[in-house]
C-alpha cells in the first residue's frame, strides 16, 4: 500500500505512543506510522548518491505495545546475502517509520533515515 493511501490508526492506539514521540510534526504523522507499522512490510529504495537507488523490502513483527520488541528484517536488491536484521522497541521503530514518511513527503522516495541504517549496521554500538 502506498504511503499516500494510509488510513490513520485509532486514537486509542495513538495515545499509547504519544509519550514516546517528541515534536508536533512527528505527532502529526504518528497515526499513519502506526497504521504502516500494522502492515508489517514496506518496499522502498535506498538512495545512493551518484548511483542507482537499491530496492529493499523490510518486514517486521507487529508489536501491540510501545515497549514490545520489534524484529526487523531487511533485504536489499532481492539478494539473500544482502539481508540484515535488527531488534528494537516498537516505539523506536515507529519513530523510524515516521522519519521514513517525512523522507517520502520531501523526496517521494520511500527510504529510511541515516540513523536507521546506523542502527541496522550497528555502527554506533560500543564493543
Amino acid at each position: 500500500m502506498s504511503i499516500d493511501k494510509l488510513k490513520a490508526a485509532s486514537q486509542d492506539q495513538v495515545s499509547m505512543y504519544l509519550p514516546y514521540i517528541q515534536g508536533s510534526s512527528k505527532r502529526t504523522l504518528l497515526p499513519y506510522a502506526i497504521s504502516l507499522h500494522q502492515q508489517g512490510v514496506v518496499e522502498g529504495h535506498r538512495k545512493i548518491e551518484g548511483g542507482d537507488n537499491i530496492p529493499f523490502v523490510i518486514t517486521w513483527n507487529v508489536a501491540s505495545l510501545p515497549s514490545d520488541l520489534t524484529r526487523c528484517r531487511i533485504q536489499f536488491a532481492g539478494n539473500a546475502e544482502l539481508s540484515y536484521e535488527v531488534m528494537m522497541t516498537s516505539f523506536e521503530y515507529i519513530n523510524f517509520l515516521i522519519e521514513l514518511m517525512e523522507n517520502y513527503k520531501r523526496s517521494r522516495l520511500t527510504d529510511f533515515s541515516q540513523s536507521f541504517y546506523r542502527k541496522l549496521l550497528r555502527i554506533d554500538e560500543v564493543s
